[in-house]
């Protein structure tokens, strides 16, 4: 019931916030801390409000051989975050493959899915999202 209930609100709200989780748990009559172990646990809940465009980078084996660290320097700095967090309305998440390994570094920007990308097409197909 909990994981239904956690996936009703993010599909709502497009992710899971600490008021969300505080009614959850009143509302199912569990301990806050219960609700909050099981929403961080799956990485796939987020805890804050999404970002405009989210690029999934492959750090992959493959993808590594030819680059995708270099562009994940590059990309941090280029728009100012991290991996795992966002700015300029640009969340940078890592991914473990795309299955799409002949092609890399290989990228996901929302559900699309890009290959041998570097730094300049990686800014030019996010300014073409905005």
């Amino acid at each position: 019931e909990l994981l239904e209930i956690l996936h009703a609100v993010q599909a709502k709200s497009g992710f899971v916030s600490e008021p969300a989780l505080r009614t959850i748990a009143y509302a199912l009559n569990l301990s806050r801390a219960e609700v909050h172990g099981v929403a961080t646990f799956y990485h796939d809940y987020k805890h804050h409000a999404p970002a405009k465009t989210t690029v999934k980078i492959c750090r992959a084996e493959a993808c590594q051989a030819v680059g995708a660290n270099d562009l994940i320097a590059q990309a941090e700095a280029a728009f100012g975050a991290k991996l795992g967090e966002h700015a300029k309305d640009v969340a940078l998440e890592a991914t473990y493959c795309l299955g799409n390994c002949a092609l890399g570094p290989a990228i996901m920007i929302d559900d699309n899915l890009y290959g041998r990308v570097n730094l300049s097409k990686l800014e030019a197909l996010v300014e073409a999202k905005s």
